[in-house]
């Protein structure tokens, strides 16, 4: 068969083109280089004041395959409060524009209902995780960041494993140079490689992005984390973007330079968090896989959803 005339070829990459990035602009605002810039949380409560530490009072708003939100439910599991914290698992769709909840609460049938349910007047981004009040129907923190420093030390009265701290005292410059690190080039890094709407912005983000995964596997072949011998929340945030890269980031979001099986230092250092006690239950991949391919339609207009890769090596 003939490849269409070259007019029918122009004429649909130009109204293709201008429908991208009208849709770019709403999913994923960038500045005026191209690059994609992440808006930040605000909702920064802490647990202190009129929020006290008590058990099943408050509520975790998660997805399966939000990365971000994927960080309160390691740290839940690792730190045994499931009895404590309850969590709700909300579905990504597309045509809602954003996540639906399970069932309705408060006659919302949304996060963002629920949003505007807590702040009448709050027209700003509705994303997990979203830590939530049942006593003054109120959102505490719905910044992930913040979040896995509340679960780490805030309800150790309620955890089952209150002994495990994910930041001591004598790591905590560590650990936060990591995070920023890691944020910057890693967790957002695959963002800002997928969601780059200029050639110049994405080359920046991925040439970032693999540097980090280099000097990162160079670093595990002398230690077992990022900060020494200890498990800290700098792994965690490392851990929920690396186990979507193969699966999702590495053709999705073209981040393609090579896998993290291609990485045996880090390879290795994943598989052990993964087979952590409940980390592994916090790993929904056939829904990692659905989310990404089936709601960011920008990045997969025709809506096929490829079949997991093989993952095997995690055990």
């Amino acid at each position: 068969m003939a490849i269409p005339p070259s007019w029918i070829v122009k004429t649909g990459r130009s109204i293709w083109t201008q429908i991208w990035q009208l849709m770019m602009s709403q999913l994923a605002p960038p500045n005026d280089r191209g690059e994609y810039q992440r808006p930040p949380s605000e909702f920064r409560h802490r647990i202190e004041g009129k929020y006290a530490p008590q058990p099943r009072r408050y509520r975790l708003y998660v997805g399966w395959s939000c990365p971000w939100a994927h960080r309160t439910l390691v740290v839940r599991a690792l730190k045994g409060l499931e009895d404590a914290i309850e969590i709700i698992i909300l579905e990504g769709d597309a045509n809602a524009g954003g996540w639906k909840l399970p069932k309705s609460e408060h006659d919302c049938q949304t996060l963002a209902q629920l949003y505007r349910f807590a702040v009448p007047e709050y027209r700003g981004r509705s994303t997990v995780p979203m830590l939530w009040d049942t006593d003054t129907y109120s959102i505490v923190n719905n910044e992930s960041a913040e979040i896995i420093e509340i679960l780490n030390s805030e309800f150790n009265d309620y955890a089952k494993h209150p002994e495990l701290d994910l930041a001591p005292i004598a790591l905590q410059d560590s650990i936060a140079q990591w995070n920023e690190t890691i944020y910057q080039t890693v967790n957002n890094g695959v963002y800002r490689c997928g969601f780059a709407q200029t050639q110049a912005a994405y080359d920046k983000a991925a040439t970032d992005l693999f540097a980090t995964l280099d000097r990162v596997n160079d670093l595990l072949a002398t230690q077992a984390y990022l900060c020494g011998d200890s498990l800290t929340l700098a792994d965690i945030r490392l851990f929920t973007t690396l186990i979507r890269f193969d699966v999702v980031y590495h053709h999705l979001f073209k981040c393609n330079r090579r896998r993290i099986q291609d990485y045996p230092h880090i390879q290795a250092y994943l598989t052990k968090i993964y087979q952590l006690p409940g980390v592994a239950a916090t790993c929904n991949f056939p829904t990692i896989l659905q989310d990404y391919y089936g709601n960011l339609f920008p990045l997969n207009p025709g809506g096929i959803i490829p079949q997991l890769p093989d993952l095997s090596y995690l055990g």
